[in-house]
């Protein structure tokens, strides 16, 4: 069976804080790390009071220092707005800490909105010079050679995992060409998925990095007791999609028993297009909707991801998945 691994955002609920999403977060992952999930990755977004993973390499060492051996990453940082000798030095040091342990993903995107991409300087400078900021990273992480005039310290000649990711068929084209594993966001963005796959996987170089293209798929899985509970439970993720488009994103909000009240037709249509690559149901349901995505795709790995309001339930969602993975297995 292909392995699972979990994408968490380090979510804020209305009625909590940032503390408890920490505290949260890391209780997950070591519940990730004994139902056998792959990796633990937390991803960079800013100026979203629900989502508290802004500072993601520092979170990635709260959370690899209180677990053992799951890999724990970026998925990701977004390098236009950071330098590249910053983000090598950043995980130089994670990996020095946790050897074997870390990956390193990264995207184009600012991950916010245009105001708050400039308060954070970098990012309208950046995007334009992706491709040659990926070339450079990778730099970092090579040995050093003498004369050398800049290196990471510590980053030169440690082994992290760099991985790009991308919701389009750019991300996709540079991974092949630089011989990189990719991960595609279909949990929000799944238009271009198809596509992407193709042309990672018919384009890809192979590189010291990687002989074969490994490609993971993100995929919103809600899976609960029954069906009706998972259904309800989703709607706290289908509050928040709304939340966002009509431009208020807030703290993640509690599930509501009856969604089409909440919602606009239009709006309806637009997360429903948005999350159309969701699983959501009891474990039988679940296990045939994550055997249906796999057949279909043929990813080589599955991220993971459940924006649950309830951590209790959150936790108990990853537990029906791995269930779930045990008998795909």
């Amino acid at each position: 069976m292909i392995p699972f691994s979990v994408l968490d955002l380090a979510p804020v609920t209305e009625g909590s804080d940032a503390t408890q999403a920490f505290a949260n977060t890391l209780d997950l992952a070591r519940h990730a790390e004994r139902l056998g999930y792959q990796r633990y990755w937390l991803a960079e977004h800013h100026n979203m009071p629900g989502i508290a993973s802004a500072a993601t390499a520092v979170l990635i060492g709260h959370v690899a220092g209180g677990t053992r051996t799951i890999r724990v990453g970026a998925g990701g940082i977004m390098l236009p707005n950071h330098a590249p000798l910053q983000v090598a030095e950043q995980f130089g040091t994670l990996a020095s800490l946790h050897p074997g342990r870390i990956d390193l993903g990264l995207g184009r995107a600012p991950g916010t909105d245009q105001a708050t991409a400039r308060a954070l300087r970098r990012y309208f400078d950046g995007a334009d010079t992706f491709p040659q900021d990926v070339v450079e990273l990778l730099h970092y992480f090579e040995p050093a050679q003498p004369g050398q005039a800049v290196r990471a310290v510590p980053g030169a000649g440690i082994e992290v995992p760099v991985w790009l990711l991308g919701s389009s068929l750019f991300s996709a084209q540079l991974s092949a060409r630089l011989g990189l594993p990719f991960a595609f966001a279909s949990h929000f963005a799944p238009d271009s998925m198809d596509e992407a796959l193709a042309l990672y996987r018919r384009e890809f170089q192979p590189s010291a990095r990687l002989q074969q293209p490994h490609a993971m798929l993100a995929l919103n899985v809600i899976a609960a007791d029954s069906d009706a509970q998972a259904r309800y439970l989703f709607t706290t993720q289908q509050q928040a999609f709304v939340n966002l488009r009509r431009g208020r994103p807030g703290l993640i909000p509690p599930p509501i028993d009856d969604i089409e009240s909440f919602w606009e037709p239009h709006e309806k249509l637009g997360v429903e297009r948005a999350l159309a690559c969701s699983v959501v149901g009891a474990a039988d349901g679940v296990e045939q909707g994550i055997r249906a995505f796999i057949e279909r795709h043929r990813p080589d790995e599955l991220l993971l991801t459940a924006n649950v309001y309830e951590h209790a339930a959150r936790v108990r969602s990853f537990e029906i998945s791995a269930q779930v993975r045990e008998r795909l297995g």
